[in-house]
């Protein structure tokens, strides 16, 4: 179900990975519960309430497993979920919720030292609110390490239960790693048998030990317990676990 108001632009369609928005009782959609499950398992000991998702490199899946987390995680009842499109390179959270051209960036030159980027949220589901991004000239490592930034995700920690940030892959920019004392862990997606090992060492040294809180293996062709699905190959995560 997708909410519309005047406040906000309308979602006109959904990329179609987006499983537990448009299909929350597919096998896919059961494997983001699992990564849900484990999350909220963590939270309370670690403090967990600002992740990033990043990969070592492009392709791995870091934007849909970030939106198909923040959608689960919206599932829970009175849940306040924001999801924030911080890959400020190549954005592209407002293209799969089909709302290109109708979005300003929270990160727009433009607005001045006087921006209120949380009065941009846009509403897409029940309990998901989204800060999109578009390509623009910005600096993304003067964003990243600005004081209104700061004050962003700050703002966001008192008003939301869960902030998901989609930030660029780990390897090729140090956009991710800027993030270490702004967010509480990072969730590295790797796509199974494809990613190398070798990249993915190199991503986790980018960050601090510990900060990397569980390896989300994509796109796993290995059955589990049995099932098989005829999207599988697309968007099952083979497990969530400590680094």
């Amino acid at each position: 179900m997708i909410l519309d108001s005047p406040a906000t632009p309308r979602v006109h369609r959904l990329d179609p990975h987006l499983v537990t928005m448009l299909r929350p009782r597919s096998f896919e959609a059961e494997q983001y519960r699992r990564l849900r499950q484990r999350l909220e398992d963590l939270a309370p000991a670690r403090g967990l309430r600002v992740l990033a998702v990043t990969s070592a490199a492009a392709g791995d899946g870091k934007t849909l497993t970030a939106i198909n987390l923040a959608a689960v995680l919206a599932n829970a009842p009175g849940a306040r979920i924001l999801l924030i499109d911080a890959d400020l390179r190549q954005p592209s959270i407002a293209r799969q919720f089909g709302l290109d051209g109708e979005v300003r960036s929270w990160a727009d030159p433009a607005d001045g030292p006087n921006a209120r980027p949380l009065e941009r949220v846009i509403t897409v589901a029940p309990g998901l609110d989204v800060l999109a991004s578009v390509e623009n000239r910005v600096d993304p490592y003067e964003v990243l390490r600005s004081s209104a930034f700061l004050e962003l995700i700050a703002a966001a920690r008192r008003s939301y239960d869960y902030v998901i940030l989609d930030t660029p892959p780990a390897v090729p920019v140090a956009d991710s790693a800027l993030l270490g004392k702004t967010v509480d862990g990072y969730l590295l997606v790797v796509a199974a048998n494809v990613t190398p090992r070798a990249l993915v060492r190199e991503a986790l040294s980018q960050f601090e030990p510990g900060s990397v809180i569980g390896l989300v293996f994509n796109r796993d062709p290995q059955p589990l317990f049995g099932y098989r699905s005829r999207q599988y190959f697309k968007a099952y995560m083979r497990s969530f676990e400590s680094a």
